[in-house]
């Protein structure tokens, strides 16, 4: 295979190694219904005539919505699921190798949905956005400076409208969103309190993202009682991550006209059926507001969300951690790990380093 400082030149065939889906699953993901398969080459150029951008992948992200594109039918849902014996996509940062669009050139680093493969073809580079900022590091992208990012950016501004010294939750909140949101509310006078499921990660929101307390729901034998130690007076904005037990525990706590974001239920995923919640006349009670949101509605407004939070990461106002896996390979076990509450931050995969 011919090759120019290390990297496969453009034109030639390469073998391509991939994580496939083995088959739609149940319950709980296990590693071993995903597999790596190294059996498809792939040509290092777009076909001819085609608007098509090839890239090199080079950090995967790893993300609890995944799992629900595991699962056969989606009734109702903003996603498409994944296809048994293909390749698993999901958000990644990666470097053009050949382009026939013209918005991208061989050698731009971008960001958007690629597949869990060393190569991708994208089809549709509208999901692609370029990466401006080389600053930070480019698993950034993966994290607080993609999805994740704007997802707690758009969903705590946006949806909770915050005011200075209200009183806000963040269940999942040393994850790739939680950990974010929780530095949001501090940055605007808020009050913070955190929930995670190890004592690592309760440190974690104390002591590196600023909260203002926090604790071990594993520990919690009854949900609102914890709630009405740490928030006497209630909760304004509750932003929710996990669903079941923890909403319905909240829905008890929320002020009057208190607001809830609901950025997804990894609780419930793997669960069939779902736990029910039986506080929901909480709501009409206090007439709060609860609104789910899609990261992708605001994909428009990403200049505006790289001009807020950039200079505070070169400023050091904002912090993120990140737990890595090295390898392809080591995709599956990273990406079940997220069920089981093994990751500390945002969980990438490292494909190859540019």
């Amino acid at each position: 295979m011919e090759k120019r400082g290390g990297e496969a030149v453009e034109g030639v065939t390469v073998s391509n190694k991939q994580v496939i889906l083995r088959e739609y699953v149940s319950g709980f993901p296990r590693e071993d219904d995903m597999e790596v398969v190294l059996r498809k080459e792939i040509k290092l150029e777009v076909p001819r005539g085609s608007s098509a951008v090839l890239v090199k992948n080079l950090y995967l992200s790893c993300d609890p919505y995944m799992r629900l594109l595991m699962s056969p039918t989606l009734p109702n849902s903003i996603f498409s699921s994944y296809a048994p014996c293909s390749p698993i996509t999901g958000y990644g940062v990666a470097k053009v190798v050949d382009s026939g669009n013209p918005e991208f050139k061989v050698g731009d680093l971008v960001w958007g949905t690629t597949g869990w493969e060393e190569y991708s073809l994208v089809t549709d580079p509208q999901g692609l956005f370029k990466i401006e900022h080389t600053d930070v590091p480019l698993s950034y992208y993966t994290g607080i400076l993609g999805t994740p990012g704007m997802t707690a950016y758009f969903g705590f501004y946006e949806v909770c409208s915050p005011k200075k010294g209200e009183c806000v939750f963040v269940s999942a909140a040393s994850g790739a969103v939680g950990q974010l949101v929780g530095q949001f509310a501090k940055l605007e006078g808020c009050y913070v309190v955190g929930s995670a499921g190890s004592k690592e990660k309760v440190d974690l929101l104390r002591s590196k993202f600023g909260f203002d307390d926090a604790f071990n729901y594993k520990e919690e034998r009854n949900l609102d009682a914890a709630l009405k130690r740490y928030f006497p007076q209630g909760i304004d904005i509750y932003f929710e991550n996990v669903g079941g037990k923890m909403l319905d525990a909240v829905l008890l706590n929320m002020r009057t006209r208190g607001r809830i974001a609901v950025c997804g239920m990894v609780s419930q995923y793997n669960l069939d059926p779902p736990e029910g919640v039986t506080n929901l006349m909480n709501i009409v009670y206090g007439r709060v507001r609860i609104e789910g949101f899609a990261v992708f509605d605001y994909f428009d407004q990403y200049s505006k969300f790289l001009d807020f939070v950039v200079p505070h990461i070169r400023e050091g106002k904002i912090v993120y951690i990140e737990d890595i896996a090295e390898g392809l390979e080591n995709g599956p076990s990273a990406l079940v790990g997220l069920f089981s509450g093994r990751n500390v931050g945002k969980q990438v995969v490292v494909v190859a380093r540019e």
